[in-house]
């Protein structure tokens, strides 16, 4: 008996060596900042969760709820994709990225789906929500019923866009919940999720969402970028009739999160033969919610340390620590795994590299403003829209109505003559929110006779996802610069 003791106790010494080497493999990396997930879209499996169930500020990916809930309803009969919805002064004044359009302009809420979904157009998302909700509040309340309803516990809505406001959290838990519900629930619109770039007049706008028309099978969802969140993206892949989903939250950049998606994504198809040697994780359904703040990355993503504002379409984005969006150091190194088989099946080709290609050429779709149109009746209404661009905006304070200023935007001094305010130029504020883009006409020079606009009213929500206003060039007169908005998300 004495003589068995010490291989009893080698035994257990290698058992819990075994354990704790499995323990580290898989544990959540809460020191990192970053929420990752991978899931089968069919079975809601897990194959990889880091950080999942850590409450997150949602950013653009709250979209993808607008998108259920007006789809839902059109599903239900309540509307139609050719409803015309109003753009009212509330939908006008909210920060870019958005379309831009004056208070009073009509579109459908196919087109203004087509715009929220590809350029992530935040005066859209208000549109829809008055048009099926009757208010923001009205909508967000539909949209939290919703939530509840799929299972998503760790989520709660205060706006259709992801604009910043106390009390809009997720997790990368319940964003797979609602990509799974929205494939499940919606397959006949699911078309509005991976719809490659749209084109408004002239200009055309590619999506955000750089996996679309790169990566292999790509079909899905939507991006989404506050300071305080951190760049995220919920994607979605298919290969051989399997589909797999992706959500990344808290990348450093455009290009790392789709390089993080990328790879998990690749990792999930590329381990069918392997699954036995993996614990499982169970379903998203069930994984335990954490009890916890969110993390707010606004200092990382936001800070002094970087080159210039973040921003959601910013592919090469370079921080002054010596960190390159899209390299490996940015996204965590190509060969970084969370389990310890996936090593053994290298991916085809590096996702940073597939990244930086081209995407696959694609015909942008048509979006425009007014009824539904077809034929030769499309035609001029794009040619209008077109016109519309080419036209000048008037000056003065009606060329102000449809981009109010944010609630953090501080007026600079008023020019003491008419040299000084030639040579001054308006200091417009990018937006705190995902996609920068915006197809808001910027504002002109200032004519030294004309007021500052003080009593313009801020947008409801103030947009201080961290953007900071650009510095306007010193005048030679002596005049007090403008004050540098604060970063408030």
């Amino acid at each position: 008996m004495h003589a068995l003791r010490p291989l009893l106790r080698k035994s257990l010494f290698n058992l819990f060596a075994a354990a704790l080497a499995s323990a580290v493999l898989l544990a959540p990396r809460t020191a990192s900042a970053e929420a990752l997930l991978l899931i089968e879209a069919d079975s809601g499996k897990v194959l990889q969760a880091e950080n999942a169930t850590i409450p997150w500020y949602p950013a653009s990916v709250t979209k993808i709820m607008t998108a259920y809930v007006t789809l839902k309803a059109v599903k239900d009969g309540r509307l139609t994709l050719d409803t015309l919805i109003t753009v009212s002064p509330t939908a006008a004044s909210q920060s870019p990225s958005k379309m831009g359009f004056r208070p009073g302009t009509q579109l459908t809420v196919d087109n203004a789906l087509k715009m929220m979904m590809v350029k992530s157009a935040n005066d859209m998302a208000v549109v829809l929500a008055e048009g099926v909700g009757g208010s923001i509040d009205g909508f967000s309340a539909m949209m939290n019923d919703t939530a509840q309803k799929l299972g998503m516990t760790q989520t709660s809505y205060v706006n259709p866009n992801g604009l910043p406001a106390d009390g809009q959290i997720t997790s990368a838990r319940d964003l797979g919940i609602l990509a799974r519900s929205f494939l499940r629930d919606l397959p006949e619109y699911e078309y509005f999720v991976h719809i490659p770039a749209i084109r408004f007049g002239k200009r055309v706008t590619g999506n955000f969402n750089k996996l679309i028309g790169r990566y292999p099978g790509a079909d899905g969802f939507k991006t989404g970028f506050i300071c305080a969140s951190g760049y995220n993206l919920v994607a979605s892949a298919t290969r051989n009739g399997r589909r797999l989903i992706a959500v990344v939250l808290g990348a450093n950049s455009g290009t790392a999160r789709a390089v993080k998606a990328a790879q998990l994504l690749e990792r999930g198809f590329s381990q069918d033969n392997l699954t036995w040697l993996r614990p499982s994780l169970g379903t998203v359904d069930r994984l335990v919610p954490v009890d916890a703040s969110p993390p707010n990355l606004r200092e990382d993503m936001c800070g002094g340390h970087r080159k210039r504002p973040a921003s959601d379409d910013d592919d090469a984005l370079i921080a002054t620590n010596g960190r390159t969006s899209g390299s490996a150091s940015a996204t965590g190194g190509e060969a970084q795994v969370t389990f310890f088989t996936a090593g053994l099946q290298p991916p085809l080709m590096k996702a940073s590299e597939l990244m930086a290609t081209a995407p696959a050429a694609a015909e942008p779709v048509l979006v425009y403003t007014g009824p539904t149109r077809t034929g030769t009746a499309l035609i001029a209404a794009v040619a209008a829209d077109a016109d519309q661009q080419a036209t000048p905006k008037p000056r003065g304070k009606k060329s102000r109505v449809a981009r109010k200023p944010d609630a953090t935007d501080k007026p600079a001094d008023k020019p003491k003559d008419a040299k000084t305010a030639a040579a001054k130029p308006a200091a417009a504020k990018p937006d705190a929110k995902s996609d920068t883009k915006s197809a808001a006409k910027p504002a002109g020079t200032k004519h030294a006779a004309a007021k500052h606009d003080a009593a313009a009213k801020p947008a409801e929500k103030p947009a201080a996802g961290g953007d900071q206003a650009a510095k306007p060039a010193k005048p030679k007169a002596a005049t007090k610069p403008a004050a540098k908005p604060a970063n408030n998300s």
